[in-house]
């Protein structure tokens, strides 16, 4: 078996499946991909596009080809030596539709079903109607005008042999309990025997013999045709919508409109999507039945490891990845021979705060990469940029003149009251069920804890904490004691009780009943013993790992919701640190800190993956790339904008004074509205009156410059109006995630009209000469700054430590935006024609074609493959850069103790300011000065640039200047020399 040492992530859909995958494999194969990286190959809703809305764990997805073409896949992956990683949907499941069998099941039996616990479903709501019931929200409308309309229908479905409701695309059974009324209330003689079947039918799982065989008869009538017409009496008899509406409110679950879930929803939904429900895989039957299929395949050989979708929101993501390592290791030995060497790559989806490690003790390679992107995406920048890019925000009208993470607390608060309602309310039941049980805190009420509850969530700066046997450990602490004390700033002296006692039911060691209410408000003591520890019992074991649980649950929505589909679309300081895992507070990272956390990266998690695009990214890996060469020139970006806003003017739309949400959470700083006091075009209030505001046409003026493809000419009428189409696209999601004067709930039809107007206007062929021609001569005068941002990307994505991960199409440049366009076709057969190119220096010249990156993945990824053990658990050793240019350049060694391989990748950066408008993406040698390479004894050696064919002598430095002769990236490699690195590695540290 080849081991794992670098993925092509594809995603599937029945316009892209297996067969076709298959025969891109030679191209993969000529690449130097070890693994294709699946996208879930589970049966999804039918049409899905991304495939995480899986509605059958057990079979692979017919769309997609199904098992059979899977396995025509795999062994032509087999013949060139490469295996497959699949992802996986643990989580949750798609529901709606009518595909989903557990699904169903549930809505028939409610509770009583046999899949009942396998959703994360509250039987036990508080609100009478959804007791012992699941609500279902999946209708346009409100109900009772959706009933009137008699768009809710009886139907009867002949394939299975039942009655059910229909209402668009969305089927929900009819529980057997009710076909006997129905019968009746149909008054068709011929169904007389078939209400003796099903009278008095019970719906526990005891009776279910019973009404199984009650349904062979029902179905054994259906086939008769000359009973066909009773059956349409059920069905006319009901067609009333008070007849139907008792029939529904006798039912399993109870049919709402899509709004009301946020509000009301019983059920764990994966953040706030009501068409994905929560799993409980945490239970063994539901663990085994969801990973059923992917166990076999993967004892078969058909699949070589896994990659775990939103790892966080598991009940317990460290226990489940220990659970599945286990399982995993299990079957290995049921492997085909060839296959047992390797253990199966187990990678997670996770999102982490810069100063949040990944634990150690899960059982997985590491993480799926977002935390290298960030890091890698941060390293583009220049710290001095920010300072003035805030100002040059913040001063902007319609831009708030909060913080990003003041902003993204006010989001967290929003998301919390309007999307999440329902979620925090389930919370609050857990805690709420923890103070009833202690009669020294029973008269803590529901508001209260609520209340304080928010505030913790609200201020958790990290996606969730991961307890054991409900307790915290110390890094849980460390977040949780952050949040605590940002709550308690917001608090009143009167909930800081109650803020202690969440700590010690959230986990804490402390004391979990803490004081009354009473005590606190001077109203009497509680008991106590000598000791000090209450006199009464503490919260049971299994509420407060509810608690903990629901508490997780809650957190990790919270954080994502407010920050990556909220704040990221309205904080414009620079939108290439808006990204998915990074925090766009944070807009630089330096050489030295990069090491730092690659270092760490090397010894805790060697196989961890290294991405820089996934189908989740809000811009293309080209696309921050060029934007982050704005963090070098933010005084001439402030005045394009300007400049550009003036020459605009007059395409905006007068703003209607009744547009009650157009300064929904927006603040205007002091300085900001002085600046703006003699603006007619401006209100009293220093706010912008035509639309789009300026912070949103500022942020749009970034999306095109980002984006703008290479080969685009302002003269090529029908490539700007089909990238025009694209950005709308973006710019109608931006508008609605933002949440300020739109939103997918409410979507405001004339500030969404006003906007994309806007943006024809600007794009118009009429502006050849105006703002589309300035737009291209900016783009042209960054590009090749931008481009070398992307050869350092790559080449430090492809030589770090870790997998190396390449998402599909990105071997060429990849100026996309957020999905779908992110997830567009791609063209294999020019990525195809472009692998015999040439060598990456040859093809510098030509470099706005984008073969010199593909070539620069080719290359280095031929060296991973000579040398795995040299860049997949080999040494990581920063290098230093000595000389008047050394902020402009970042090197580090690898070194395999297995073979005595070393390389070293060196890459410029901070090109901008170096380049000026200069045409070509290379720093010229003259501008190197003496800036030289330092070279430790332990690596010095002889070595060939295997990207530009150049060999150096062994020295105790090299210049630059020669280094990045012929690229602006370069990695030298050892082999062939007379090294005796191998011997000393292993002397130096004590391993001869």
């Amino acid at each position: 078996m080849t081991a794992l040492r670098s993925t092509a992530r594809l995603q599937f859909h029945r316009g892209f499946t297996f067969e076709d995958a298959a025969a891109l494999v030679d191209y993969f194969a000529a690449l130097g991909v070890s693994h294709l990286y699946a996208s879930p190959i589970t049966t999804a809703q039918p049409g899905s596009t991304h495939g995480y809305d899986t509605v059958d764990y057990a079979r692979v997805n017919p769309e997609l080809g199904g098992e059979a073409a899977l396995g025509r896949l795999v062994a032509k992956l087999r013949a060139h030596r490469m295996g497959l990683v699949v992802d996986i949907v643990p989580n949750h499941m798609g529901v709606g539709g009518a595909h989903n069998a557990w699904w169903l099941d549930i809505l028939t039996w409610g509770r009583h079903s046999e899949f009942a616990r396998y959703f994360d479903v509250d039987w036990h709501s508080p609100d009478p109607a959804l007791r012992g019931k699941v609500l279902a929200p999946f209708l346009g409308g409100p109900y009772g005008e959706e009933l009137q309309a008699r768009k809710i229908v009886l139907g009867w479905d002949s394939e299975r042999a039942q009655f059910l409701v229909e209402y668009g695309p969305h089927r929900f059974p009819i529980c057997p309990t009710d076909y006997a009324s129905m019968f009746r209330t149909a008054d068709a003689p011929a169904l007389a025997p078939l209400i003796e079947s099903f009278h008095q039918l019970g719906s526990q799982p005891e009776d279910r013999p019973r009404a199984a065989a009650a349904h062979e008869r029902l179905r054994a009538f259906a086939t008769d045709a000359g009973r066909r017409s009773a059956l349409d009496a059920v069905l006319e008899a009901h067609a009333a919508p008070e007849v139907l509406h008792r029939l529904l409110e006798r039912q399993h679950f109870r049919l709402a409109w899509w709004r009301t879930a946020s509000d009301e929803v019983n059920w764990r939904r994966f953040f706030d999507i009501s068409a994905l429900i929560g799993m409980r895989v945490e239970r063994p039957e539901v663990f085994e039945a969801s990973h059923a299929l992917i166990f076999r395949l993967y004892a078969q050989g058909e699949i070589d490891g896994v990659r775990v979708d939103h790892v966080d929101g598991l009940a317990e993501p460290r226990e489940y990845c220990q659970r599945l390592r286990l399982r995993l290791d299990q079957l290995r030995s049921l492997r085909p021979a060839g296959l047992r060497e390797e253990p199966a790559p187990l990678v997670v989806e996770k999102i982490l705060a810069r100063d949040e490690p990944m634990r150690t003790d899960w059982g997985i390679d590491g993480t799926t990469g977002y935390d290298f992107m960030d890091q890698v995406g941060a390293l583009l920048h220049d710290p001095s940029g920010a300072a003035p890019l805030e100002a040059w925000w913040r001063a902007l009208p319609g831009a708030s003149a909060l913080s990003f993470e003041a902003q993204a607390l006010r989001a967290k608060r929003q998301m919390l009251a309007e999307n999440l309602a329902a979620e925090v309310d389930r919370s609050t039941r857990a805690l709420h069920r923890i103070a009833r049980d202690d009669i020294a805190t029973r008269d803590n009420t529901f508001g209260s804890i609520k209340r304080v509850l928010t505030e913790y969530v609200v201020h958790f700066p990290v996606y969730r904490i991961y307890p054991e046997n409900g307790t915290r450990s110390a890094e849980d602490n460390r977040f949780f004691d952050r949040a605590r004390e940002g709550a308690r700033a917001q608090l009143r002296h009167a909930d800081e009780a109650m803020l202690e006692r969440l700590d010690g039911w959230l986990g804490g060691s402390g004391n979990e009943s803490g004081t009354s209410i009473g005590q606190a408000n001077g109203a009497g003591t509680t008991p106590a013993s000598a000791g000090g520890a209450p006199a009464y019992p503490t919260p049971a074991g299994s509420h407060r790992r509810a608690a903990l649980i629901v508490f997780s649950q809650l957190t990790s929505p919270t954080a994502a919701k407010a920050v990556e589909d909220t704040v990221c679309y309205r904080y414009g300081r620079l939108l290439s640190r808006n990204e998915v895992g990074a925090n766009p507070s944070e807009i630089a990272l330096t050489p030295g800190a990069f090491h730092e956390v690659t270092a760490a990266r090397a010894r805790d998690f060697p196989r961890a993956w290294l991405t820089t695009a996934t189908h989740d990214h809000k811009r293309g890996e080209d696309t921050r790339a060029r934007l982050a060469v704005i963090s070098e020139i933010p005084e001439r970006w402030a005045a394009t904008v300007a400049h550009w806003r003036s020459l605009n003017a007059v395409h905006k739309t007068p703003r209607a004074k009744s547009d009650a949400r157009m300064t929904s959470g927006a603040q205007v700083s002091p300085l900001s509205r002085s600046s703006r006091q003699t603006n007619p075009a401006t209100s009293d209030d220093g706010l912008d009156l035509r639309d789009p505001e300026a912070s949103t046409e500022a942020m749009l003026y970034e999306a095109l410059v980002g984006a703008w493809p290479l080969d685009l000419s302002p003269e090529d009428a029908q490539g700007v109006q089909s990238f025009g189409e694209r950005v709308a696209a973006w710019l109608e999601k931006a508008l609605r995630e933002a949440k300020l004067r739109t939103d997918w709930f409410t979507p405001n039809a004339a500030y969404e009209t006003a906007c994309h107007d806007f943006l024809l206007a600007i794009l118009a062929p009429s502006q050849r000469q105006g703002f589309l021609g300035e737009l291209a001569l900016f783009v042209g005068q960054i590009a090749a700054a931008g481009a070398i941002n992307s050869l350092q990307q790559t080449l430090l994505r492809l030589a770090s430590p870790g997998i190396a991960d390449l998402y599909q199409g990105t071997e060429l440049w990849d100026f996309s935006m957020v999905d779908p366009d992110n997830r567009r076709p791609v063209d294999f057969a020019l990525r195809r024609a472009a692998l015999e190119a040439g060598s990456p220096a040859g093809l510098l010249a030509d470099w706005r074609d984008g073969r010199v990156k593909l070539a620069i993945i080719r290359s280095a990824l031929a060296l991973r493959t000579r040398h795995p053990d040299l860049f997949v658990g080999g040494d990581y050793l920063p290098l230093v850069i000595k000389g008047p240019m050394d902020r402009h350049a970042i090197a580090f060694a690898r070194m395999s103790r297995m073979d005595g391989s070393m390389a070293i990748a060196v890459a410029s950066r901070l090109p901008g300011t170096v380049l000026g408008n200069a045409d070509q993406p290379i720093i010229k040698p003259s501008d190197w000065a003496d800036t030289r390479l330092v070279i430790p004894e332990l690596v010095r050696d002889r070595f060939t640039d295997v990207l530009a064919d150049h060999a150096f002598e062994a020295a105790a430095s090299l210049p630059l200047s020669e280094v990045l002769a012929a690229l602006p990236v370069a990695l030298l490699s050892n082999e062939g020399s007379a090294s005796q690195i191998q011997t000393q590695v292993r002397t130096e540290s004590g391993n001869t």
